[in-house]
Protein backbone atom coordinates (compact mmCIF):
# COMPACT_ATOMS: atom_id res chain seq x y z
CA UNK A 1 0.00 0.00 0.00
CA UNK A 2 2.90 2.10 0.77
CA UNK A 3 4.45 2.05 -2.77
CA UNK A 4 0.76 2.31 -4.38
CA UNK A 5 0.48 5.76 -2.82
CA UNK A 6 4.17 6.65 -3.17
CA UNK A 7 3.23 6.38 -7.23
CA UNK A 8 0.20 8.26 -7.15
CA UNK A 9 1.04 10.85 -5.06
CA UNK A 10 2.69 12.99 -7.85
CA UNK A 11 0.41 12.13 -10.38
CA UNK A 12 -2.32 13.55 -8.09
CA UNK A 13 0.19 16.47 -7.94
CA UNK A 14 0.40 16.40 -11.55
CA UNK A 15 -3.42 16.86 -12.20
CA UNK A 16 -2.90 13.32 -14.30
CA UNK A 17 -5.07 11.22 -12.00
CA UNK A 18 -8.87 12.50 -11.37
CA UNK A 19 -10.61 11.56 -8.38
CA UNK A 20 -13.54 9.34 -9.38
CA UNK A 21 -16.72 11.68 -8.27
CA UNK A 22 -18.64 10.66 -5.16
CA UNK A 23 -22.23 11.61 -7.31
CA UNK A 24 -21.28 9.22 -9.88
CA UNK A 25 -23.00 6.46 -7.88
CA UNK A 26 -25.93 8.47 -7.25
CA UNK A 27 -28.77 8.77 -9.32
CA UNK A 28 -29.42 11.82 -11.34
CA UNK A 29 -30.60 14.79 -8.92
CA UNK A 30 -29.18 13.45 -5.85
CA UNK A 31 -25.47 15.19 -6.47
CA UNK A 32 -25.49 18.01 -3.17
CA UNK A 33 -22.56 20.57 -3.90
CA UNK A 34 -21.65 22.89 -1.07
CA UNK A 35 -20.09 26.18 -2.56
CA UNK A 36 -17.91 28.07 -0.56
CA UNK A 37 -16.56 32.05 -1.40
CA UNK A 38 -13.12 32.74 -1.10
CA UNK A 39 -13.26 36.39 -2.46
CA UNK A 40 -16.36 38.51 -2.81
CA UNK A 41 -16.85 41.40 -5.19
CA UNK A 42 -12.94 41.19 -6.66
CA UNK A 43 -13.39 39.31 -10.08
CA UNK A 44 -13.17 41.28 -13.76
CA UNK A 45 -14.31 40.03 -16.67
CA UNK A 46 -11.98 37.22 -18.41
CA UNK A 47 -11.70 35.47 -21.35
CA UNK A 48 -10.17 32.07 -19.87
CA UNK A 49 -10.84 29.12 -21.12
CA UNK A 50 -12.51 26.23 -19.15
CA UNK A 51 -8.33 24.82 -18.21
CA UNK A 52 -6.05 25.39 -15.81
CA UNK A 53 -7.79 27.65 -13.25
CA UNK A 54 -6.47 25.57 -10.60
CA UNK A 55 -5.02 22.51 -9.20
CA UNK A 56 -4.89 20.30 -5.80
CA UNK A 57 -1.82 19.66 -4.49
CA UNK A 58 -1.48 16.22 -2.28
CA UNK A 59 2.23 16.94 -1.00
CA UNK A 60 1.32 20.42 0.35
CA UNK A 61 -2.64 18.85 1.10
CA UNK A 62 -3.96 22.10 -0.40
CA UNK A 63 -5.87 23.27 -3.45
CA UNK A 64 -4.79 26.76 -5.05
CA UNK A 65 -6.86 28.44 -7.80
CA UNK A 66 -6.21 31.69 -9.76
CA UNK A 67 -8.48 34.66 -11.29
CA UNK A 68 -8.51 38.01 -12.65
CA UNK A 69 -8.95 40.86 -10.39
CA UNK A 70 -9.57 44.71 -11.23
CA UNK A 71 -7.35 46.12 -14.39
CA UNK A 72 -7.10 41.84 -15.24
CA UNK A 73 -4.81 41.22 -12.77
CA UNK A 74 -3.54 38.13 -11.55
CA UNK A 75 -4.15 36.76 -7.98
CA UNK A 76 -3.93 33.31 -6.36
CA UNK A 77 -5.18 31.72 -3.20
CA UNK A 78 -4.99 28.48 -1.23
CA UNK A 79 -7.08 26.25 0.20
CA UNK A 80 -6.03 24.06 3.24
CA UNK A 81 -7.35 21.11 3.32
CA UNK A 82 -6.34 19.81 7.10
CA UNK A 83 -8.57 23.51 8.53
CA UNK A 84 -11.28 24.11 5.60
CA UNK A 85 -9.63 27.57 5.40
CA UNK A 86 -9.21 29.92 2.44
CA UNK A 87 -5.75 31.90 2.49
CA UNK A 88 -6.59 36.11 1.11
CA UNK A 89 -6.30 36.52 -1.96
CA UNK A 90 -2.53 37.46 -2.87
CA UNK A 91 -1.78 39.24 -6.10
CA UNK A 92 0.90 38.12 -8.69
CA UNK A 93 1.14 40.27 -11.75
CA UNK A 94 -0.59 43.19 -13.22
CA UNK A 95 -3.04 42.02 -16.40
CA UNK A 96 -2.66 45.42 -18.11
CA UNK A 97 -6.32 46.46 -18.10
CA UNK A 98 -6.81 43.37 -20.57
CA UNK A 99 -9.12 40.67 -20.19
CA UNK A 100 -7.14 38.64 -22.62
CA UNK A 101 -4.61 38.58 -19.76
CA UNK A 102 -6.09 35.86 -18.01
CA UNK A 103 -3.71 33.50 -15.59
CA UNK A 104 -3.70 29.59 -16.05
CA UNK A 105 -1.48 27.26 -13.45
CA UNK A 106 0.22 24.43 -13.42
CA UNK A 107 2.46 22.32 -10.63
CA UNK A 108 5.55 21.90 -12.15
CA UNK A 109 7.63 17.98 -11.57
CA UNK A 110 10.06 20.30 -9.24
CA UNK A 111 7.10 21.26 -6.72
CA UNK A 112 6.63 25.06 -8.08
CA UNK A 113 3.47 26.86 -9.10
CA UNK A 114 3.85 28.27 -12.35
CA UNK A 115 1.56 30.90 -13.82
CA UNK A 116 1.26 31.39 -17.46
CA UNK A 117 -0.06 34.70 -19.48
CA UNK A 118 -0.52 35.48 -22.95
CA UNK A 119 0.06 38.95 -22.54
CA UNK A 120 -2.58 39.58 -25.31
CA UNK A 121 -1.36 39.31 -29.10
CA UNK A 122 2.09 40.47 -27.67
CA UNK A 123 4.43 37.71 -25.29
CA UNK A 124 4.23 34.88 -23.11
CA UNK A 125 5.08 35.38 -19.14
CA UNK A 126 5.47 33.16 -16.80
CA UNK A 127 5.33 33.69 -13.19
CA UNK A 128 6.96 31.50 -10.96
CA UNK A 129 6.96 30.43 -7.47
CA UNK A 130 9.76 31.03 -5.00
CA UNK A 131 8.98 27.78 -2.99
CA UNK A 132 8.10 24.38 -3.46
CA UNK A 133 4.20 23.19 -2.95
CA UNK A 134 3.22 27.06 -1.46
CA UNK A 135 2.40 30.61 -3.11
CA UNK A 136 4.40 32.15 -0.08
CA UNK A 137 7.36 34.60 -0.62
CA UNK A 138 8.01 36.89 -3.94
CA UNK A 139 6.94 35.45 -7.46
CA UNK A 140 9.53 35.70 -10.21
CA UNK A 141 8.43 37.40 -13.75
CA UNK A 142 9.50 35.83 -16.70
CA UNK A 143 9.27 37.03 -20.54
CA UNK A 144 9.57 34.02 -22.94
CA UNK A 145 10.99 34.93 -26.27
CA UNK A 146 9.62 31.18 -27.40
CA UNK A 147 6.24 32.38 -27.23
CA UNK A 148 6.31 35.39 -29.07
CA UNK A 149 2.60 37.30 -29.89
CA UNK A 150 1.43 34.90 -27.86
CA UNK A 151 -2.82 35.13 -26.95
CA UNK A 152 -4.68 32.28 -24.89
CA UNK A 153 -2.28 29.81 -23.40
CA UNK A 154 -3.07 26.41 -22.47
CA UNK A 155 -0.38 24.63 -20.22
CA UNK A 156 -0.37 20.86 -20.06
CA UNK A 157 1.95 18.46 -18.04
CA UNK A 158 3.02 15.45 -19.49
CA UNK A 159 3.49 12.06 -17.11
CA UNK A 160 7.37 12.26 -17.36
CA UNK A 161 7.22 16.34 -16.24
CA UNK A 162 7.46 17.98 -19.91
CA UNK A 163 5.68 21.27 -20.00
CA UNK A 164 3.72 22.43 -22.93
CA UNK A 165 1.61 25.41 -23.46
CA UNK A 166 -0.36 26.00 -26.77
CA UNK A 167 -1.24 29.52 -27.58
CA UNK A 168 -2.56 31.21 -30.89
CA UNK A 169 -0.39 33.53 -32.68
CA UNK A 170 -0.93 36.86 -33.90
CA UNK A 171 1.41 36.72 -36.86
CA UNK A 172 0.83 40.29 -37.88
CA UNK A 173 2.30 41.49 -34.97
CA UNK A 174 5.67 39.89 -35.98
CA UNK A 175 4.86 40.36 -39.91
CA UNK A 176 3.03 43.48 -40.16
CA UNK A 177 2.50 42.05 -44.25
CA UNK A 178 0.68 39.38 -42.25
CA UNK A 179 -3.51 39.59 -42.66
CA UNK A 180 -5.18 40.62 -39.05
CA UNK A 181 -7.09 37.12 -39.49
CA UNK A 182 -4.24 34.96 -39.54
CA UNK A 183 -3.65 33.84 -36.49
CA UNK A 184 -2.36 29.92 -35.81
CA UNK A 185 -1.72 27.64 -33.22
CA UNK A 186 1.61 27.18 -31.81
CA UNK A 187 2.99 25.90 -28.99
CA UNK A 188 6.19 26.05 -26.67
CA UNK A 189 7.81 22.73 -24.41
CA UNK A 190 10.17 23.14 -21.80
CA UNK A 191 11.83 19.79 -19.95
CA UNK A 192 13.37 21.47 -17.36
CA UNK A 193 10.47 22.48 -15.21
CA UNK A 194 9.29 25.52 -17.18
CA UNK A 195 13.28 27.87 -17.07
CA UNK A 196 13.69 27.21 -20.70
CA UNK A 197 11.41 26.68 -23.43
CA UNK A 198 11.78 25.79 -27.51
CA UNK A 199 8.91 26.20 -29.38
CA UNK A 200 7.15 24.62 -32.63
CA UNK A 201 8.92 26.11 -35.24
CA UNK A 202 12.37 25.33 -33.26
CA UNK A 203 11.29 21.70 -33.02
CA UNK A 204 9.49 21.10 -36.39
CA UNK A 205 10.56 23.18 -38.79
CA UNK A 206 6.93 23.94 -39.37
CA UNK A 207 5.29 27.77 -39.68
CA UNK A 208 2.60 27.01 -37.78
CA UNK A 209 0.94 23.68 -35.43
CA UNK A 210 -2.66 23.73 -37.12
CA UNK A 211 -4.10 26.22 -38.74
CA UNK A 212 -4.89 27.73 -41.91
CA UNK A 213 -4.00 30.40 -44.61
CA UNK A 214 -5.77 31.43 -47.68
CA UNK A 215 -9.33 30.15 -47.01
CA UNK A 216 -11.46 32.18 -49.16
CA UNK A 217 -14.02 33.55 -46.37
CA UNK A 218 -10.83 34.85 -44.51
CA UNK A 219 -12.02 32.21 -41.56
CA UNK A 220 -8.02 31.69 -40.73
CA UNK A 221 -8.21 32.26 -36.83
CA UNK A 222 -7.80 29.29 -34.28
CA UNK A 223 -9.93 29.46 -31.27
CA UNK A 224 -9.08 26.24 -29.34
CA UNK A 225 -12.00 25.89 -26.87
CA UNK A 226 -10.51 23.40 -24.67
CA UNK A 227 -7.00 20.65 -24.45
CA UNK A 228 -7.79 17.81 -22.67
CA UNK A 229 -4.67 16.03 -21.39
CA UNK A 230 -4.93 12.20 -21.97
CA UNK A 231 -2.34 10.62 -19.76
CA UNK A 232 -2.92 6.88 -20.82
CA UNK A 233 -2.29 7.74 -24.40
CA UNK A 234 0.16 10.12 -24.61
CA UNK A 235 -2.42 12.62 -26.57
CA UNK A 236 -3.61 16.23 -26.14
CA UNK A 237 -7.49 16.47 -27.42
CA UNK A 238 -8.90 19.80 -28.98
CA UNK A 239 -11.75 21.15 -29.73
CA UNK A 240 -11.60 24.55 -31.67
CA UNK A 241 -13.44 26.63 -33.71
CA UNK A 242 -12.90 29.29 -37.01
CA UNK A 243 -13.12 32.61 -36.35
CA UNK A 244 -11.94 35.45 -39.43
CA UNK A 245 -13.37 38.58 -41.44
CA UNK A 246 -15.68 36.42 -43.61
CA UNK A 247 -15.26 36.57 -47.71
CA UNK A 248 -15.22 40.23 -47.93
CA UNK A 249 -12.63 41.56 -45.59
CA UNK A 250 -9.49 40.97 -43.54
CA UNK A 251 -10.67 42.03 -39.77
CA UNK A 252 -10.02 39.82 -36.54
CA UNK A 253 -12.88 38.19 -34.93
CA UNK A 254 -15.85 39.00 -37.16
CA UNK A 255 -17.62 35.75 -37.84
CA UNK A 256 -17.19 31.94 -36.09
CA UNK A 257 -17.40 29.33 -38.11
CA UNK A 258 -17.70 25.52 -37.36
CA UNK A 259 -16.65 23.54 -34.81
CA UNK A 260 -13.13 20.74 -35.52
CA UNK A 261 -11.59 18.43 -33.23
CA UNK A 262 -7.72 16.95 -33.91
CA UNK A 263 -5.29 14.84 -31.05
CA UNK A 264 -1.68 15.29 -30.65
CA UNK A 265 1.02 13.22 -29.51
CA UNK A 266 3.44 14.58 -27.07
CA UNK A 267 6.19 12.05 -27.66
CA UNK A 268 6.34 12.08 -31.84
CA UNK A 269 4.72 15.63 -31.76
CA UNK A 270 2.31 15.28 -34.80
CA UNK A 271 -1.26 15.47 -34.66
CA UNK A 272 -4.59 13.08 -35.68
CA UNK A 273 -8.03 12.77 -36.63
CA UNK A 274 -10.56 10.48 -34.79
CA UNK A 275 -10.12 8.48 -37.21
CA UNK A 276 -6.30 8.28 -36.80
CA UNK A 277 -5.19 9.73 -39.47
CA UNK A 278 -1.55 11.15 -39.08
CA UNK A 279 -1.33 14.67 -40.02
CA UNK A 280 2.14 15.41 -39.32
CA UNK A 281 3.46 17.81 -37.22
CA UNK A 282 1.20 20.87 -38.86
CA UNK A 283 -2.06 20.98 -40.01
CA UNK A 284 -3.36 22.87 -43.01
CA UNK A 285 -6.81 23.74 -44.13
CA UNK A 286 -6.93 21.09 -46.39
CA UNK A 287 -6.43 18.79 -43.68
CA UNK A 288 -8.63 20.02 -41.02
CA UNK A 289 -11.77 20.51 -43.67
CA UNK A 290 -11.06 17.09 -45.12
CA UNK A 291 -10.38 14.73 -41.43
CA UNK A 292 -11.15 16.84 -38.55
CA UNK A 293 -14.25 18.84 -39.23
CA UNK A 294 -16.82 18.11 -36.69
CA UNK A 295 -19.55 19.99 -38.44
CA UNK A 296 -20.24 22.81 -40.42
CA UNK A 297 -21.95 25.90 -39.20
CA UNK A 298 -23.32 28.87 -40.96
CA UNK A 299 -21.29 32.25 -41.82
CA UNK A 300 -23.86 34.38 -40.18
CA UNK A 301 -23.97 36.38 -37.07
CA UNK A 302 -27.29 35.30 -35.45
CA UNK A 303 -28.89 37.77 -33.35
CA UNK A 304 -25.73 39.87 -33.79
CA UNK A 305 -23.81 37.04 -32.07
CA UNK A 306 -20.56 35.38 -33.41
CA UNK A 307 -21.61 31.55 -33.71
CA UNK A 308 -20.51 28.85 -32.24
CA UNK A 309 -18.83 30.40 -29.30
CA UNK A 310 -15.16 30.02 -28.81
CA UNK A 311 -15.93 27.99 -25.03
CA UNK A 312 -16.42 24.56 -26.33
CA UNK A 313 -15.42 20.93 -24.40
CA UNK A 314 -13.28 17.61 -25.35
CA UNK A 315 -14.14 14.69 -23.77
CA UNK A 316 -14.18 10.99 -24.41
CA UNK A 317 -16.50 8.06 -24.72
CA UNK A 318 -16.30 4.53 -22.80
CA UNK A 319 -14.59 2.92 -25.64
CA UNK A 320 -12.32 5.79 -26.04
CA UNK A 321 -13.61 7.59 -28.69
CA UNK A 322 -14.08 11.76 -28.65
CA UNK A 323 -16.53 13.53 -28.27
CA UNK A 324 -17.32 17.75 -28.07
CA UNK A 325 -19.48 19.97 -26.73
CA UNK A 326 -20.72 23.22 -27.62
CA UNK A 327 -22.89 26.51 -28.04
CA UNK A 328 -24.65 28.10 -31.11
CA UNK A 329 -27.11 30.93 -30.83
CA UNK A 330 -30.50 31.18 -32.17
CA UNK A 331 -32.01 34.12 -34.36
CA UNK A 332 -33.22 35.43 -30.80
CA UNK A 333 -29.47 35.42 -29.48
CA UNK A 334 -30.32 32.16 -27.06
CA UNK A 335 -28.02 29.56 -26.71
CA UNK A 336 -28.71 25.95 -28.54
CA UNK A 337 -26.57 23.39 -27.33
CA UNK A 338 -25.02 20.38 -29.49
CA UNK A 339 -22.75 17.16 -28.76
CA UNK A 340 -20.79 15.46 -31.38
CA UNK A 341 -19.84 11.80 -31.01
CA UNK A 342 -17.26 9.97 -33.31
CA UNK A 343 -18.48 6.85 -33.61
CA UNK A 344 -15.57 5.56 -35.86
CA UNK A 345 -16.83 6.50 -39.32
CA UNK A 346 -18.46 9.71 -38.82
CA UNK A 347 -19.58 12.37 -36.00
CA UNK A 348 -23.11 11.83 -34.65
CA UNK A 349 -24.43 15.14 -33.66
CA UNK A 350 -27.61 16.47 -31.76
CA UNK A 351 -29.07 18.93 -30.27
CA UNK A 352 -29.43 17.96 -26.37
CA UNK A 353 -30.79 21.06 -25.07
CA UNK A 354 -31.37 25.14 -25.42
CA UNK A 355 -30.80 28.02 -23.39
CA UNK A 356 -27.63 27.10 -21.44
CA UNK A 357 -24.20 28.42 -21.84
CA UNK A 358 -21.87 25.00 -21.48
CA UNK A 359 -19.02 25.81 -19.61
CA UNK A 360 -17.23 22.82 -18.75
CA UNK A 361 -17.07 19.16 -18.40
CA UNK A 362 -15.92 16.70 -15.83
CA UNK A 363 -15.67 12.78 -16.33
CA UNK A 364 -17.39 10.86 -13.77
CA UNK A 365 -17.33 6.92 -14.83
CA UNK A 366 -16.87 5.01 -18.25
CA UNK A 367 -18.42 7.32 -20.72
CA UNK A 368 -20.60 9.46 -18.35
CA UNK A 369 -19.51 13.03 -17.43
CA UNK A 370 -20.52 16.18 -15.79
CA UNK A 371 -21.81 19.19 -17.74
CA UNK A 372 -21.88 22.01 -16.47
CA UNK A 373 -23.58 24.87 -17.64
CA UNK A 374 -25.53 29.00 -16.92
CA UNK A 375 -27.89 31.05 -17.99
CA UNK A 376 -27.86 34.64 -19.36
CA UNK A 377 -27.83 36.89 -16.46
CA UNK A 378 -29.18 34.12 -13.65
CA UNK A 379 -27.24 32.86 -10.91
CA UNK A 380 -26.51 29.77 -10.31
CA UNK A 381 -25.06 26.63 -12.39
CA UNK A 382 -27.11 24.28 -13.68
CA UNK A 383 -25.30 20.20 -14.34
CA UNK A 384 -26.23 17.73 -16.34
CA UNK A 385 -24.97 14.32 -16.97
CA UNK A 386 -23.91 13.30 -20.73
CA UNK A 387 -23.37 9.40 -21.49
CA UNK A 388 -20.97 8.64 -24.33
CA UNK A 389 -21.80 12.25 -26.10
CA UNK A 390 -25.22 11.46 -26.46
CA UNK A 391 -27.49 10.51 -23.68
CA UNK A 392 -28.50 14.10 -21.66
CA UNK A 393 -30.15 13.80 -18.37
CA UNK A 394 -30.50 16.90 -15.96
CA UNK A 395 -29.32 16.36 -12.39
CA UNK A 396 -29.22 19.05 -9.95
CA UNK A 397 -28.04 22.75 -9.33
CA UNK A 398 -25.56 24.76 -7.85
CA UNK A 399 -27.06 27.83 -6.31
CA UNK A 400 -24.63 31.18 -6.17
CA UNK A 401 -25.78 34.01 -4.58
CA UNK A 402 -24.97 35.82 -8.24
CA UNK A 403 -24.37 34.87 -12.17
CA UNK A 404 -20.90 32.95 -12.92
CA UNK A 405 -18.93 33.79 -15.97
CA UNK A 406 -16.62 31.32 -16.46
CA UNK A 407 -16.49 27.46 -15.13
CA UNK A 408 -13.59 25.35 -14.63
CA UNK A 409 -12.53 21.65 -12.36
CA UNK A 410 -9.49 21.64 -10.19
CA UNK A 411 -7.07 19.59 -12.00
CA UNK A 412 -6.52 16.55 -9.39
CA UNK A 413 -9.27 17.99 -7.42
CA UNK A 414 -10.33 16.88 -3.89
CA UNK A 415 -13.70 17.34 -2.53
CA UNK A 416 -14.88 20.35 -1.45
CA UNK A 417 -12.98 22.53 -4.23
CA UNK A 418 -13.55 20.47 -6.89
CA UNK A 419 -15.00 23.45 -9.75
CA UNK A 420 -13.68 27.09 -9.47
CA UNK A 421 -16.47 29.14 -10.59
CA UNK A 422 -15.61 33.16 -11.64
CA UNK A 423 -18.82 35.31 -10.99
CA UNK A 424 -19.49 37.46 -13.63
CA UNK A 425 -18.60 41.51 -12.85
CA UNK A 426 -21.38 43.68 -13.77
CA UNK A 427 -19.63 45.45 -17.09
CA UNK A 428 -17.29 44.40 -19.55
CA UNK A 429 -14.33 46.32 -18.91
CA UNK A 430 -11.91 45.80 -16.24
CA UNK A 431 -11.75 48.79 -14.70
CA UNK A 432 -14.74 47.20 -12.95
CA UNK A 433 -13.97 44.03 -11.08
CA UNK A 434 -17.39 43.40 -8.67
CA UNK A 435 -17.41 39.38 -9.31
CA UNK A 436 -17.09 36.82 -7.15
CA UNK A 437 -14.90 33.78 -6.66
CA UNK A 438 -16.42 30.70 -5.93
CA UNK A 439 -15.45 27.31 -4.93
CA UNK A 440 -17.85 24.14 -5.12
CA UNK A 441 -17.68 20.51 -4.40
CA UNK A 442 -19.06 17.64 -2.38
CA UNK A 443 -19.11 18.15 1.51
CA UNK A 444 -15.89 16.72 3.59
CA UNK A 445 -16.65 13.41 5.10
Amino acid sequence: MRGLLCALVPLLAAGLVTPVSPAAAEPPGKAAFEVMTPASTVASRTDRRPTAGGIHDPIARKTFISWSGKAADTYVQAYDHRTGAWTAPKKIADGESDPHNYPTMLLAGDGHLLIFRGMHNTRTVISRAPLAHSLDGTWTDTEVPAGDSASYPMPVKTVDGTLFMFYRETTNELDPAANPDFRPMKYIVSRDHGKTWKNSVQLTGKQWAFGSLGRADHMDEIYVGQPRYLPSAGRIQFVYTLAGGGPTQHKHDVYHRNVYYLSFDVRTLRFFSAAGHDLGTQVDDAEQERYLKVVETPLELPGGLKSPDYILQVGTQRDGKPFVTWFQFDTAGSPRDFAGAWNGRNWEVREVAKGLRLREIERLNGGTWRVYGTRDGQPGIETFLLGNGRVWKPETVITTPKPVQRVEVIAGFRDPARILATGASSARDVSVADGDIYVAGMPRR
